[in-house]
């Protein structure tokens, strides 16, 4: 049986010296929940739907490359960063020079 599951997420975003901090200009708008299988598969969903929105976003504001974040899933509840299901960071490529 496939049963489904609350994903929640946070994003964060570098913060020099003191770490990470919630990501954006409106913080709520990067935190939520995500109904998807409980299984690695429904994970691997979740988290791909968080990046597309955030790259969409990106896009709009114009920016061609990835913003550095932290995408950090918990099963059901959120908790500390450090006991997050999964973590998917997302960096700018670092090879892209310009023109």
């Amino acid at each position: 049986m496939n049963a489904e599951t609350e994903w929640v997420y946070r994003v964060f975003e570098p913060h020099g010296s003191e770490g990470w901090r919630p990501y954006g200009s409106d913080p709520g708008r990067w935190q939520g929940a995500i109904t998807a299988s409980d299984s690695a598969e429904g994970a691997k969903y979740a988290i791909g739907r968080i990046i597309g929105d955030l790259m969409t976003e990106w896009e709009r504001a114009g920016l061609h490359h990835a913003m550095h974040v932290r995408v950090f899933l918990w099963h059901d509840e959120a908790g500390d960063m450090k006991e997050a299901d999964f973590i998917v960071e997302v960096r700018p490529r670092s090879d892209l020079h310009a023109a």
